[in-house]
């Protein structure tokens, strides 16, 4: 089960830390893995509950992102230092 799940009693109370983050991540990253396998065996079923509890991670993952405050250095509004678009099939993009 996922560590995501909690009981409703118990909801509010989890200490929210980039070990509980991690472990999320690596939870997500096994499910993706179990998904694919299943996918390849045609086991639909399954492929759907592990989706389900991916999709419960991935929202929680986002919710707890939009809930924190902003931490990283705001861009620099100058253009002069970003690299030029690369090539697309052979032409330069403008």
């Amino acid at each position: 089960m996922s560590i995501v799940f909690v009981p409703k009693k118990l909801r509010g109370k989890a200490k929210i830390n980039q070990e509980t983050i991690q472990r999320l991540l690596d939870e997500n990253d096994q499910l993706i893995r179990c998904i694919t396998e299943y996918m390849q065996k045609g086991r639909a079923v399954e492929c759907v509950q592990y989706q389900q509890i991916l999709h419960r991670n991935i929202v929680y993952l986002a919710t707890i992102a939009d809930a924190s405050p902003d931490t990283t250095p705001p861009a620099s509004s100058s253009t002069s230092s970003e690299a030029p678009a690369p090539p697309v099939n052979g032409h330069e993009v403008t």
